[in-house]
């Protein structure tokens, strides 16, 4: 899906700064839904089923969320990487040249996605692992565009942003496979793997793409955008869930 979202950079014209930041805002939309319906949810019913416990799943959840956005805020800022407006970030970034701090950033964001599709499917329950899967990929898409469109903006050529672009979605499974482990290692970390990988989504929405929407003035597509995406991803989740 992220190369398929990539496709319309190798034939149509350069995307406009206010679609770019519509289809990011959608993609957060569709990852907030995900986290909530799709992780959350399911990690406090399987908390509870094991403890017998309200509190101790809220518990339980809390944890994961914090340790989720903990993680990838240290991996934000231990790994050398550059973002699309405000620049480099992380320890010594400017030791690496441009293409490979792209791709460090676009893999911070993708890893965790993979990990909670893996974290779905391994805990049993296969609807949901679908729900997640068909969520992430339709938010996949859009984001495999932005970011061949954002590299054709630094001066990347249409077949080398579209590859580029293409390549980051490579992650996702590997991620997925992590997820998929650790679920088998033992059952009593399938809630704090659920809310682990929400956690980490959470962060990347509000830390990284919102305010990537909001710099240009383009908040009010990128809004809009956003509720699309929660609202589909809902629908999705209830329907295939």
């Amino acid at each position: 899906m992220t190369a398929l979202g990539a496709l319309p950079v190798l034939f149509g014209r350069a995307m406009s700064r206010r679609s770019g930041d519509m289809l990011l805002g959608f993609a957060a939309g569709v990852m907030l839904s995900a986290s909530y319906f799709s992780l959350i949810l399911p990690g406090l019913g399987a908390a509870e089923g094991l403890y017998g416990s309200v509190a101790v799943a809220a518990g339980i959840a809390a944890i994961g969320i914090a340790l989720g956005a903990a993680a990838v805020a240290a991996l934000n800022h231990a790994l050398p990487h550059e973002h699309f407006q405000t620049g480099p970030e992380g320890s010594d970034p400017h030791g690496l040249a441009r293409i490979w701090l792209f791709v460090i950033a676009i893999t911070i964001h993708n890893f965790p996605e993979g990990m909670a599709v893996g974290i779905g499917f391994g805990g049993g329950d296969l609807s949901n692992g679908f729900s997640l899967a068909t969520g992430i990929g339709l938010q996949n898409a859009p984001e495999g565009l932005a970011v061949a469109v954002a590299l054709m903006s630094q001066g990347y050529g249409r077949g080398r942003a579209f590859t580029i672009a293409a390549l980051t979605g490579l992650i996702e499974p590997l991620g997925g496979l992590l997820g998929v482990w650790l679920i088998h290692v033992s059952v009593h970390i399938l809630p704090i793997g659920l809310t682990f990988a929400a956690g980490a989504m959470l962060y990347i929405i509000s830390h990284e793409i919102i305010p990537e929407t909001h710099r240009k003035g383009n908040q009010e597509r990128a809004t809009a955008g956003f509720i699309v995406g929660l609202i589909l991803m809902m629908v999705l989740d209830v329907t295939l869930g």
